[in-house]
Formats: structure tokens, C-alpha cells, sequence
């Protein structure tokens, strides 16, 4: 059995395309994030801007996408624009898969068009499609309909495209793929827009070989059967990532109005259990899952002059939508927030970059330190739904100076008008959902893109709560790095994250023997530290220093389950942690 190891390079500036075979890639560093980060050193000059035609937009697949259960993601690398190093976002939905079948395991895009247009990519033929008719089309889910009829190949498809926040620069505008999936974190959609391109259709219809079928059999019924007869994944089948507001709430550990408590009054209104009893509408299913996390709500509206007449739209809702644009906002009706979802969705925004500014503003009014001269006569208050709908479409069309700030981001933002203590972003990027303990914000601060997926401490946090304990610094670095350098393996094979209790070292050694990729337990570990390196090794060339990470007051402030964070535990934390990373390139 192959891997895939073709490479499909476009040039959006002169039109054209060409395959090469980077075998050497896929074999050094397995794939997704691995390759990625690769190829990403290769094609971003030192210093390029990050919406420029010199920063590429890299897609990258792992061997086991097409073949096992929750291999389903989609990695893609890129200059942020929101924090000027790495971008690094994660899409499920058919991407993957539709990549591998297309025959590719990673395309590079680089360059700018003149005007706008959208690449159909149909196995070993690319198109240059003219996209001037649909660039400004209000909403997403039009641009996806569209291309479904335009694009009729046959085979396994995917559709990315973004909305009208990626073709104003919003620095944290998203790439919709599928409808509910996106690649949201770190601005993909302003990249996209600041090449004018609005959407990529790939199509594939090869077929992947298999050489020990029995051997495969044995290792996909062992992998299919913990997904769908274990409880590891049954939490995310039942009611998704929204099982956690509950929990997190009574921890008194769920952000709430801007962090200025942990605690939501009205969290079991929009909690996972409530949305799933009124208005779950439907499961979905991301390419070869057979969990369906995805869940979709039917929001049903009466027609204003038509009685007995109803419209029904259908929005996807996870956690940390639900705390973003719900608890973090004061948001506690189940329509008002399903309602700011759909907008943001429109408009392609990420939407937890999205509530965190809006949040930061909210306190900014309230405070008197910004006017409504500056919202544009809105009266940003908690819970108050209708006028966060207004603010996001300000946020997109930039009509003043504020709003213009507000769409590079809260700390941008907060360097303008005030307020740093409480804009919640970690090296640039707005904070997730989780006000558990010093590990969750040492990973925010030490994580290669400052999120939550890096090494995941609010999990650690959460079993430090039942203990009592609080690690040292070292040891709590030491938790979290051993855990980002295993996660790059994951994110390189793709594994959906959901599924890391099922993605053993075992059983990761025996799927990637399958692919004729044969290594042991120190090798991967030592092949997960390689690419973190180099992860870093791009940060750090792009101007990243450890020194100049930022602690907002506010976390200090917060009650957490642990108690009130200590600055210096932070503080002892991040240095511990780049210690241990041994980085030769780091700042004297």
C-alpha cells in the first residue's frame, strides 16, 4: 500500500499547477501537522505578510485518512494573520478524505489572484474558476449551494469557502467546509480573501489498495469497535461537547461576561441536555466517522405576516459556541443564542474569536472607557442578543475606526483603546471556553497556537480538582509538553482529537503498520518532539519570543476550582516549559 506522498502546488498568480512527489516528507514526518510545518518552512518567506500573496495556504491529510474510523481531519498551516506567527486550524466534514481520493496527500496554494476566482480540483485536473458573481453574496450557505450545482464531478467532494468577514480581512474570518465543519482558529478565511479566492472544490474518485486485508480487517473492526461499542465515544454521540456546560458550570469554571465570573445562572437553559431535548434537529457525521458528533438544531420561526406559516433553519451548536456566544456574552435563551450562531456562521467568523471581542467591548461600555460613538450608537449589554447580531455585522463591514480594530482582534484592539487587563487573548489568540486551573491557561500560553487543543490542561486541571493537588510548575510543564508532543502525532496521522482515548500508542503503531510505516513507541514520541520543534522553529523566526507573552489580570481575578491563579506559577510554568523543549533558537 502507498502512502500519500503526491503534493499539488497552485500558483494563483499565474494560473497554474503542478504535482511532485515528496515521498521524503511523508516518510520523515508521517503527515498532517508534520508535513504541514514542513512544507510551511519550505514556502513562507521570513517575514512575509500574512496577507500577502507570498504566504501559501497548506492542506495536509495523514496515511490512515480513507482507511480508519475518525482518521477525519483536515490540517492546514499558514501565516497567521490575527498573531503574525504559526496559523494552524483543524476541519473535519468530508475534506480529508475528499483529498485522498482526489489522489493528493497535500496541496500547497500560493500567490494572489487579480480578481476573484475559486480552484476546482478534480483528481489530476485543476480549474481556475471566475468567482467575481459570487464574491459579496451575503450569506455562506448561498456561495455552498451554489457551488454544489456548479461543480457536479462525481466521486468523494468537499467545498471550502468564506464568507464575507474572509473577504474584508476579518483576521479571524474562518473557511466553512460542508456547512458545520470549519477551519476556524487563527484567520484561514483572511488568507483566503487576501488572495481572492473564494472557495476550493475538491473531488476525487481513486481508490486506496490494501495489501494484508486480513491484517487491516482485524486492526478497522478493533478501532470501529471501540468507536461505536466503548463509552469512549458514546458522550459525543448523545449530546456532543455541549455535555460540558453543565459540568463546567457547577465546577464554577464556565466563562461568564467576560470572565468576570465562572459561574452561569442561566447555563441549563443553553446546556447540552436542553438543547438536545427542544431543539436537536438532527446528528451528522464527518467522512468515515461513525460517531456523529455533530449536532444541528431546528430553530422554528413563524413568518411576521403569515400566521401558522414557520420557517425552519437548521444551526450547529457545540460547547464552545455555546459558551462564546452564549455564557461569555450573558447569553442564556436557547433562540437568542441559536440566533448569534447563525449570524456568525453567515458571515464566516470564527465564533470563538468572535465572543471574546464582543465580550471585551461589552466591559469597555459598561466601564465608560469607549462611548457609543465608537459601537455606532449600539448599547452592547449582556444577554442582549439582537444587538450582538447588529455588532457582528459591524465587526465584518468595519464602518469606524472601532470596528476596524475589533476585527484584528482583542489584543490589537485593547492596544488601542484600554482595557488589557480584561481582553482575553493569549499570544494573540482569544481564549476557549475553560476557567479551570493554571494548566488550562499554561497551555494557552505555551501551546504552538495558543489553543486549547495543544495539550488540553483544563483536562488535567478538572482531575487536579478531584485530587486536591496542584502541580509544581515543572511538573505541570512537564504534563503539558509530554502531551502537545504526542498530540502532534495524532494531528499528523489525522486523528480527530475526539478520539485520543481510542489512539493508543498500540493501536497507532498497529494502523501505521498497515501503511508500511513501521515504528515504535520511543520513535513516534521522538518523531512528535521533531515536529513541535519545528512548529517552534517557525514561530520563533517569525518574531514569537516567550518573554512577551501576556497574562491578562483578569484570570488572576476569577475564582477557578483550584483557586485563584498565581502570575508567578504561570510565569515559572512558561519557563519551565521552554527549558524542557530544549528550542537552540530561542532569544537570549
Amino acid at each position: 500500500m502507498s502512502l500519500p506522498t503526491r503534493v499539488l502546488y497552485v500558483d494563483l498568480t499565474k494560473k497554474v499547477f503542478h504535482v511532485e512527489d515528496r515521498r521524503d516528507l511523508f516518510e520523515n514526518y508521517i503527515g498532517g501537522v508534520g508535513v504541514a510545518s514542513k512544507l510551511l518552512l519550505e514556502e513562507c518567506p521570513k517575514g512575509a505578510d500574512p496577507l500577502g500573496p507570498e504566504n501559501p495556504i497548506i492542506f495536509a491529510i495523514g496515511p490512515l485518512t480513507g482507511l480508519f474510523p475518525l482518521a477525519s481531519k483536515t490540517v492546514a498551516m499558514f501565516k497567521s494573520p490575527l498573531t503574525g506567527n504559526l496559523g494552524e486550524s483543524h476541519a473535519g466534514g468530508r475534506s480529508a478524505v475528499s483529498i485522498r481520493m482526489a489522489g493528493y496527500g497535500a496541496i500547497v496554494i500560493k500567490g494572489a489572484s487579480e480578481h476573484p476566482v475559486y480552484l476546482s480540483i478534480y483528481n489530476d485536473k485543476v480549474y481556475f474558476r471566475d468567482a467575481l458573481a459570487l464574491w459579496g453574496v451575503r450569506s455562506s450557505f448561498t456561495i455552498g449551494r451554489v457551488l454544489r450545482e456548479l461543480e457536479p464531478y462525481p466521486g468523494f467532494r468537499t467545498i471550502m469557502r468564506i464568507g464575507r468577514a474572509g473577504e474584508n480581512l476579518v483576521r479571524y474570518a474562518s473557511v466553512i467546509t460542508e456547512t458545520y465543519r470549519h477551519f476556524g482558529r487563527l484567520g484561514l478565511g483572511a488568507v483566503f480573501g487576501s488572495k481572492k479566492l473564494k472557495a476550493v472544490v475538491i473531488s476525487g474518485s481513486s481508490t486506496i489498495k490494501v495489501n494484508d486485508m486480513k491484517r487491516y480487517r482485524e486492526v478497522y473492526d478493533n478501532i470501529y469497535n471501540l468507536s461505536v461499542k466503548s463509552p469512549i465515544m458514546k458522550k459525543y454521540h448523545d449530546l456532543g461537547t455541549p455535555a460540558n456546560v453543565n459540568p463546567l458550570n457547577l465546577m464554577k469554571a464556565l466563562p461568564t461576561m467576560n470572565l468576570s465570573q465562572a459561574y452561569f445562572e442561566k447555563a441549563e437553559e443553553i446546556s447540552g441536555e436542553a438543547l438536545a431535548e427542544k431543539y436537536l434537529g438532527r446528528r451528522v457525521a464527518c467522512g468515515h466517522c461513525p460517531t456523529a458528533c455533530i449536532h444541528i438544531a431546528a430553530l422554528r420561526e413563524p413568518y411576521e405576516d403569515e400566521p401558522y406559516f414557520y420557517k425552519t433553519t437548521m444551526i450547529s451548536y457545540d460547547y464552545e459556541l455555546i459558551y462564546s456566544l452564549g455564557s461569555m456574552l450573558g447569553i442564556g435563551t436557547p433562540e437568542g443564542l441559536l440566533k448569534l450562531i447563525d449570524e456568525v456562521e453567515i458571515q464566516g467568523l470564527d465564533a470563538i474569536s468572535t465572543g471574546v471581542v464582543l465580550a471585551w467591548a461589552t466591559e469597555m461600555l459598561q466601564r465608560g472607557l469607549i462611548s457609543e460613538k465608537e459601537t455606532n450608537n449600539l448599547k452592547l449589554q449582556w444577554g442582549d442578543y439582537s444587538t450582538y447580531i447588529k455588532a457582528v455585522r459591524f465587526i465584518v463591514n468595519q464602518p469606524n475606526d472601532f470596528y476596524k480594530a475589533l476585527a484584528r482582534g482583542v489584543e490589537y484592539a485593547s492596544s488601542i483603546y484600554g482595557g488589557k487587563d480584561f481582553a482575553l487573548a493569549f499570544g494573540s489568540n482569544e481564549m476557549a471556553g475553560y476557567h479551570t486551573g493554571p494548566l488550562f491557561y499554561g497551555t494557552l500560553l505555551t501551546g504552538a497556537r495558543h489553543s486549547h487543543l495543544d495539550s488540553a490542561g483544563y483536562s488535567f486541571d478538572e482531575k487536579n480538582v478531584k485530587s486536591h493537588l496542584t502541580p509544581t510548575p515543572e511538573d505541570g510543564a512537564s504534563m503539558i509538553l509530554n502531551e502537545e508532543i504526542w498530540r502532534q502525532i495524532l494531528t499528523s496521522l489525522v486523528i480527530c482529537l475526539f478520539a485520543r482515548g481510542i489512539y493508543d500508542e498500540k493501536i497507532v503503531k498497529d494502523a501505521l503498520s498497515i501503511v508500511g510505516l513501521n515504528m515504535d513507541e520511543a520513535t513516534l514520541k521522538q518523531k512528535g518532539l521533531e515536529i513541535l520543534r519545528m512548529k517552534y522553529e517557525f514561530k520563533l523566526r517569525e518574531g514569537f519570543d516567550p518573554k512577551n507573552l501576556r497574562i491578562p489580570k483578569r484570570i488572576t481575578e476569577t475564582e477557578t476550582p483550584l483557586g485563584k491563579i498565581d502570575e508567578e506559577y504561570l510565569k515559572s510554568l512558561i519557563n519551565n516549559y521552554f527549558s524542557k523543549l530544549q528550542l537552540t533558537s530561542l532569544p537570549p
